[in-house]
């Protein structure tokens, strides 16, 4: 039975006409999952840090009807664009939907034994049913959990509607048309694209690569004015060498 409830968080509290919570146990796996769901939250957030109207999240729920608390959803990481970031963050613990004005527009679950059976039948009936315009899953295990790596959906006419995944040599990668990033996997872990370069969007790495390039850079300037150097003082000793046996050619010649 639903019941009036006062909903407190770090800032206020809120006063909520006809919620009622009950609190789920977490899963048992919910470390199989950690890994990968830190990694993508983490460059999706870069990705997206310097654009305002952009909450990128997955540790909240997604409330979705004011009248009954528990009609809520936690998906491991979602975004959704053109919202008031920083009033959402105000009005934490939850997403509120019918405060924010509209669902996430993107979701992502990572499988785990104890989520995967959810995350391929229930959470999808219901992110179609809420309207949010792409589901993606990430397989940690490579495919034994929902089948194959990678699977990314975008929503048409009310059904979700599979992307191409490429699979290639123990890869598998897809394109998220509305994020305009490609979803990688190496064969140990995921990673996020640019498709245009095909290189990881991850910020951290990308520095790593430019530093190593400017070291690679600096040291084959360093090879070749070692060997400009090098061939400069051989032609000179060259010189001298035929200087000196002209030299002696002349002293010959003179006796």
């Amino acid at each position: 039975m639903a019941t009036t409830g006062t909903i407190t968080n770090a800032w206020k509290n809120r006063y909520l006409p006809d919620i009622f919570y009950e609190e789920p146990e977490p899963p048992e796996d919910a470390l199989v999952q950690e890994r990968s769901v830190d990694r993508i939250k983490r460059l999706l957030w870069e990705h997206y840090e310097n654009l305002a109207g952009v909450f990128i999240s997955g540790m909240f729920y997604i409330c979705y009807d004011r009248t009954d608390g528990n009609r809520r959803v936690q998906p491991d990481t979602f975004i959704s664009f053109d919202v008031d970031a920083e009033a959402i963050r105000q009005n934490l613990p939850n997403y509120w939907v019918w405060v924010v004005g509209k669902v996430p527009d993107f979701v992502v679950e990572v499988a785990s034994p104890s989520t995967a059976e959810n995350d391929l039948g229930y959470k999808r009936d219901l992110y179609a049913e809420l309207g949010i315009a792409e589901y993606w899953r990430f397989d940690p295990t490579g495919g034994e959990l929902y089948g194959q790596p990678i699977a990314g959906e975008h929503l048409i006419d009310g059904e979700y509607q599979p992307y191409e995944l490429h699979a290639e040599e123990g890869t598998a990668w897809a394109h998220s048309e509305l994020l305009g990033l490609d979803f990688y996997w190496d064969g140990d872990e995921f990673d996020v694209l640019d498709p245009e370069t095909g290189r990881t969007i991850d910020k951290f790495e990308v520095e790593r690569e430019a530093r190593l390039a400017a070291e690679a850079q600096a040291d084959a300037e360093r090879e070749a004015r070692l060997a400009e150097q090098t061939a400069r003082l051989e032609a000179e000793a060259r010189e001298r060498e035929l200087l000196d046996e002209l030299n002696r050619l002349r002293r010959q010649s003179d006796v």
